[in-house]
């Protein structure tokens, strides 16, 4: 194979008639643009981000704004894309965009490497769109066109699989159009070499492809070893005052919703009223145990059984130090997970429905 081989070429053919061009990204080469549309594109789809790209430019329309950003508005903004780590690492790669750079995005691997959130593909991807250096990139749609075109063995998490999908990466991407190219096979892997049901009678680069010559399509890339997803339980308050205000609490900067706004969590339902003597100092007026919601994560699968709690009075304690009372008022900038949002109107019983 050499730089500009016939992978390459085919797939730029097919890429100008059969490609997307207009996503909301592409518009300019701005890199700031490029960088937020890739974080946004890390393990979600395009119709997903394209709303949330929207939102978040709208609000943020370059680097200095969003480093000036508290991060109660950019979670806010991003609450519903998931994976809330992303939120906060853009943000303080804006921060030192800022102290580091002045400003300035770095056209330079390492330097792009070594701001949070942005790996070796994400950093190639923002090289070649932006600028069009040539950098081989390795999203998860690209990983399985690679896998597929060289029936690379072994699921692409082991050290010795990523390095041959780096070096198919590398050898297939093009010293001129790479900005195109980097495009092209990313569509490629999101319209026609899909994990389920590959349209291979499409594919420009099918006449190559030594998975569907073994009619192997369906093995590569190799799955993740399997394990079971343990099931965790937990109990979370949604305690309302005479106001009608929900108590929120701000969870650590890291772990699971890390800095975002959630509900008060206790181990148990009869634990209920000793939380509020402990920690409101009165106990509750009427409490209603609500249905019970599954909440799936990468390596675990989450149980909460939801309580509403009303309380006899307004004023009470604690808000302030990571705690507030929300009165769910959509000018109030919160970042709040998905989850946690539809439990907030899960007061209404009619929403009960939706939350599963």
């Amino acid at each position: 194979m050499s730089r500009g081989d016939s992978f390459s070429r085919q797939l730029l053919a097919w890429w100008d008639e059969h490609g997307r061009h207009d996503l909301p990204w592409q518009r300019d080469r701005d890199p700031y643009r490029i960088w937020l549309a890739e974080v946004m594109l890390q393990q979600t789809q395009v119709a997903t981000v394209i709303p949330y790209f929207d939102a978040f430019l709208a609000r943020f329309g370059d680097v200095r704004a969003l480093a000036a950003a508290a991060e109660d508005d950019v979670l806010h903004l991003w609450s519903g894309l998931g994976y809330y780590a992303r939120g906060r690492n853009l943000r303080r790669a804006a921060r030192l965009i800022l102290e580091r750079h002045d400003g300035q995005f770095p056209r330079d691997l390492e330097a792009l490497q070594a701001l949070p959130g942005i790996g070796r593909s994400t950093a190639g991807a923002i090289l070649a769109q932006a600028w069009g250096d040539r950098h081989p990139i390795l999203d998860g749609n690209v990983k399985r066109v690679l896998a597929r075109y060289h029936a690379v063995d072994g699921w692409p998490g082991r050290a010795a699989v990523l390095r041959r999908l780096w070096a198919h990466a590398d050898a297939h991407t093009p010293e001129a159009r790479v900005a195109d190219y980097t495009q092209a096979i990313m569509d490629l892997g999101a319209t026609l070499c899909r994990g389920r049901r590959p349209n291979c009678g499409d594919c420009p680069v099918a006449a190559g492809c030594a998975a569907r010559a073994l009619g192997r399509q369906a093995d590569f890339p190799g799955r993740k070893p399997r394990r079971e997803r343990p099931l965790r339980h937990t109990v979370m308050l949604l305690v309302e005052d005479r106001e009608r205000r929900i108590l929120l609490q701000r969870r650590p900067s890291e772990g699971l919703w890390g800095g975002l706004w959630s509900l008060p969590e206790t181990e148990s339902v009869g634990s209920v009223t000793d939380w509020c003597l402990a920690r409101l100092g009165s106990p509750p007026a009427r409490m209603q145990t609500l249905p019970a919601v599954r909440h799936g994560f990468t390596h675990f699968e989450l149980e909460i059984r939801p309580v509403l709690v009303e309380m006899p009075q307004s004023g009470l304690v604690m808000e302030g130090d990571g705690w507030l009372w929300y009165n769910g008022d959509p000018a109030e900038r919160l970042g709040l997970a998905a989850v946690v949002s539809r439990l907030l109107r899960s007061r209404d019983p009619q929403v009960m429905g939706e939350i599963e």
